[in-house]
């Protein structure tokens, strides 16, 4: 088992210079679990009995990334590893952050803290992997369970009820019976925890290979505690297919599909996300269940509307709902698509028709700018940009109608309209 834990090179020369000053230390946490299940972690993490400025005066050039409670960081061919002294938590005041922390030269302490026995495993090539709490034991039963006492666990840390969801998601673990048990009974401690926090949980979950897991959010309680707006939806109506790209804005928004768009925006403001992956979901919200249309200048009337990535990702979300495999669970949960899979393959191929030919979709393509219609006369303003919006309407229904020329000659036209 301890040849399945290949650490890099430079985390195990971190490790080994701390051993080498007489310190212990030792790989720790989701890059042990990770290795242990074949995947390629993401960062590894160490832990040592070394103090903070021992592990300063060991590495000489430091950064001092949450130096309180015992962590710097270390950079290696432009990447960082956190080092963190073993600790003992203090008692925890406000359902997040411990009160104190306290320095300990023992490795059990600290991995007594921790969240999940799968998380809780330490390694070094010295010792070989030291699993105090049966966590590979969990890894090869494929559960979730906190380590010892998980009330004691979720009442420390509310947050560590949305990791053991995020968790099964990302690991297709089942929660253990005691485990889930607390969590169900702890659920509104949740409100504790910043939206940003809880935000970035849910779209871990969101992202991983079974998005559909954020319905326990709803099955156990916790979706009071997310958003009103949120736990307002039902949860059976929720679906997204597993086809669907492991996209931000996407997830989001076949997550949130069964809200108008205003509701979704609202929803996503309360979680604080970021504003371009608002606007993203805005828009998908509003066309996901309005057809694009299967004739060119309909299509090219929609392209107008968004970004030409948005567009493809709109396509991506319709065809993903629009699989036979989902037919029923769409039926039973929210609008249907208005395209069948068969339209949706033709306005795939009529947009690679339509940009291949490079037909104008927005008023930076259109042939005709506000300089030219000041040259031929018109003073700026509000009018000269409803003229050219109206051009570009021309152009979309009529792409042979992008020239100068030809643009400048309805002009005259377009004004007699709008003031008839």
């Amino acid at each position: 088992m301890n040849g399945m834990i290949r650490v890099p090179r430079a985390a195990e020369e971190i490790v080994e210079k701390l051993n080498s000053r007489g310190f212990e230390a030792y790989v720790v946490g989701g890059c042990v679990r990770d290795s242990l299940l074949r995947k390629e972690p993401e960062d590894w993490d160490i832990t040592t009995s070394a103090k903070p400025e021992q592990v300063k005066a060991v590495f000489g050039r430091t950064i001092d990334t949450g130096i309180k409670h015992g962590t710097v960081t270390i950079l290696r061919g432009g990447k960082g590893y956190e080092v963190t002294t073993f600790r003992i938590d203090g008692e925890y005041e406000d359902g997040r952050h411990p009160r104190s922390v306290e320095f300990t030269t023992s490795l059990t302490e600290d991995l007594k803290r921790r969240d999940f026995t799968v998380n809780a495993m330490a390694y070094s090539r010295q010792t070989g992997l030291v699993d105090v709490f049966g966590g590979l034991k969990d890894l090869e039963e494929h559960r979730i369970c906190c380590v010892g006492n998980a009330y004691d666990r979720f009442t420390e840390d509310a947050l560590r009820m949305l990791r053991a969801l995020r968790f099964s998601a990302q690991l297709g673990f089942a929660i253990e019976e005691k485990t889930e048990a607390a969590l169900r009974e702890l659920a509104p401690n949740l409100r504790n925890v910043s939206k940003e926090r809880v935000q970035a949980e849910l779209t871990k979950l969101l992202l991983s290979d079974r998005p559909e897991t954020v319905r326990n959010v709803f099955l156990w309680g916790l979706a009071s505690c997310v958003s009103e707006t949120f736990a307002g939806m039902d949860a059976d109506r929720i679906v997204i297919s597993s086809r669907l790209p492991a996209v931000k804005h996407m997830r989001w928004a076949a997550c949130l599909g069964q809200l108008p768009a205003r509701q979704a925006v609202k929803v996503l403001r309360e979680l604080k996300l970021d504003n371009d992956t608002i606007s993203r979901v805005r828009t998908l919200s509003e066309w996901r269940n309005r057809p694009v249309g299967i004739k060119e200048a309909d299509i090219r009337r929609t392209m107008s509307r968004m970004s030409p990535e948005l567009f493809d990702d709109l396509l991506t979300m319709k065809e993903a709902a629009a699989e036979p495999s989902n037919k029923q669970s769409e039926a039973a949960s929210a609008d249907p698509i208005p395209e069948s899979v068969e339209d949706l393959e033709k306005i795939r191929n009529m947009t690679k028709q339509i940009r291949s030919r490079g037909d104008c979709i927005s008023l930076k393509m259109l042939a005709v700018t506000g300089a030219d219609l000041i040259a031929a006369g018109m003073k700026p303003g509000r009018d000269m940009g409803r003229v050219l919006e109206q051009l570009l309407e021309l152009v979309l229904e009529r792409p042979e109608l992008n020239t100068r020329q030809r643009l400048l000659e309805e002009v005259p036209a377009v004004i007699s309209k709008k003031t008839t």
